[in-house]
């Protein structure tokens, strides 16, 4: 029996009932959704080094499929600029097959990691290093456009950011003015429009009024057609990429940052929509749509795809509340598609970079990032090196590297937390000690008591403090009622104090253990070395058992 958890939100609301009603709004809600992702889809795709054809199969294909297996009621798919670095890379050094390869690959480890139920776990991602990547993401998206937004004439674009930057600059002798007033116009209309009417899709009639204008005025700019030839009006049949088992490894670390980024954008849309309804998404389905839509995406000519946070937003507002709504936004896609392709060779190019300039805007979350500036400096580095490496490295290594980095400070963090002392210590440092620590010891016993996670973070502060005992007591007592939890690193730790306790004859007593630290302890048998006798409940218990071992009289 399937579990609730890996049931398509599809289901569910058949199961619960839908009505007619709901049934039209949702239909409403996809066709104007679907005329959104029509330039979207054109855009992101040039943009991304592929046929601009290949943006709306992946609309149409992957959109499909996320909405009708997912775990969210109102989740809508698609290409997004989260991608384009990505991908463009990628395509630059590997060919499309090279793409699809990766992005099927990619597609594969998301269902992985959703039947693993790891769809909570990616929600833990450090928010400096979403931050920092996405900003860098839209530095690039915005300054790869330039060639178009400009009329540059240019044979082609370096990958590198500061090669790409170089080449315009040598290149900026050829700026066309005319495409400069189309982009510039396109991108104060998208700024403006929706103060004036947002009912009407502000990316679309850009592209429609700046298409008929350049078409009717003669205007010297490149269009679709002029750099890519005419645009299919079908989907392509499937087909299955060839490539060999040496670039299968080599593009292995593409399809793991392609999952990554994937399962980190459509969580963070699934957790804003389910904000914005008032429920609740199931991420491991979510995860494991996802990963279906990523394998099928390029099997039709597709691209990677996931959540778009705008396009989900867009359908709650037009009254979107089930998949239908997701799905009717893909038909919408495929019947533009067939309706309308011979007319998309007339758009300008000079209008689609003015369309992902803005696209760049709203990813940057430029004020975000300068309000993470009043952060701890450590939430800072991670941001900032995550984003310089973004924009002047590679995605790829600015996520593992951001990742990594937030993790290192996290545990030091965590390291500087946990607190492991002798009491005579902690009583000379000033610091407060429980009342029952105040009962006077027998001579010849220490206490030595720990705060926080015995982890492998705390480990080496916990040693350092049990080598400044001058003269091995006759019993050491252990209080460890602070100490939630124990790792392999805490483990090791203890078993060379009980080591160094045996060898100098001394009795080691523990007191207040936890129920984790009790189970691990328990495991690695560290309790049937120490004696069940020996680990009490609570200190004054632990006092008494030392006045007995010792020999020294009660009080």
């Amino acid at each position: 029996m399937i579990q609730r958890e890996f049931e398509p939100k599809l289901v569910t609301v058949l199961r619960e009932g839908y009505s007619r009603r709901q049934f039209v709004r949702d239909v409403a809600a996809g066709i104007q959704v679907g005329i959104v992702a029509l330039p979207l889809s054109l855009a992101l795709a040039i943009a991304s080094g592929v046929r601009p054809e290949q943006g709306l199969f992946t609309a149409v294909v992957a959109g499909f499929l996320i909405s009708a297996l997912g775990g969210s009621r109102v989740q809508v798919g698609g290409p997004t600029g989260a991608f384009i670095v990505l991908v463009y890379g990628i395509v630059q050094t590997h060919g499309y097959d090279g793409l699809a390869v990766a992005t099927m690959m990619a597609g594969v480890l998301m269902v992985l990691m959703g039947f693993a139920r790891l769809g909570n776990v990616i929600k833990f991602v450090p928010y400096p290093v979403v931050v920092g990547f996405t900003s860098g993401i839209a530095i690039i998206i915005a300054v790869s456009q330039l060639r178009d937004l400009l009329g540059l004439d240019m044979d082609a674009v370096p990958v590198e950011f500061v090669e790409k930057i170089r080449a315009y600059a040598e290149s900026l002798d050829s700026v066309n003015l005319w495409a400069l007033a189309v982009g510039v116009g396109t991108v104060a209309f998208l700024r403006y429009w929706p103060r004036v009417n947002p009912r009407i899709p502000a990316p679309l009639l850009a592209l429609v009024l700046a298409t008929a204008g350049a078409w009717a005025l003669h205007l010297p700019v490149e269009t679709i057609g002029d750099r890519f030839g005419a645009i299919p009006h079908m989907l392509p049949s499937p087909d299955l990429p060839s490539v060999g088992y040496a670039d299968v490894r080599a593009l292995f670390p593409s399809a793991i940052a392609i999952a990554l980024l994937a399962s980190i954008e459509s969580l963070l849309s699934a957790v804003v929509a389910d904000g914005m309804i008032g429920g609740r998404h199931r991420s491991n389905m979510e995860l494991v749509a996802q990963g279906v839509a990523n394998v099928a995406s390029p099997i039709f000519g597709g691209i990677p795809a996931t959540g778009a946070i705008a396009r989900t937003a867009l359908n709650v507002r037009s009254g979107g509340r089930t998949p239908v709504a997701g799905m009717v936004h893909a038909l919408t896609v495929l019947a533009i598609l067939f309706a309308l392709a011979p007319l998309a060779v007339l758009i300008p190019m000079a209008a689609l970079a003015g369309v992902l300039f803005m696209v760049a805007y709203h990813m940057s979350e430029w004020r975000m990032f300068v309000k993470l500036f009043r952060s701890p400096k450590s939430d800072i580095l991670v941001m900032v090196t995550t984003f310089l490496l973004t924009v002047l490295v590679d995605l790829v290594v600015a996520l593992q590297v951001g990742i990594v980095l937030a993790a290192f400070l996290f545990m030091r963090r965590m390291a500087e937390l946990s607190e492991a002392a002798y009491v005579k210590d902690m009583l000379s440092e000033g610091e407060g000690l429980d009342p029952k620590m105040a009962e006077p010891l027998p001579h010849g016993v220490e206490v030595f008591q720990v705060h926080g996670t015995l982890f492998f973070g705390a480990a080496s502060k916990f040693k350092d403090a049990m080598r400044r005992v001058e003269k091995p007591p006759r019993v050491l007592i252990l209080r460890l009622r602070e100490v939630l939890a124990i790792d392999a690193t805490g483990l090791r730790a203890l078993e060379d104090v009980l080591d160094k306790a045996r060898a100098d004859g001394t009795q080691v007593l523990m007191t207040g253990v936890q129920a984790q630290p009790r189970s691990v302890l328990a495991r690695s048998g560290i309790l049937e070395q120490v004696g069940e006798e020996n680990v009490v409940p609570d200190f004054r218990r632990a006092v008494e058992r030392a006045r007995s071992i010792v020999g020294a009289p009660a009080e």
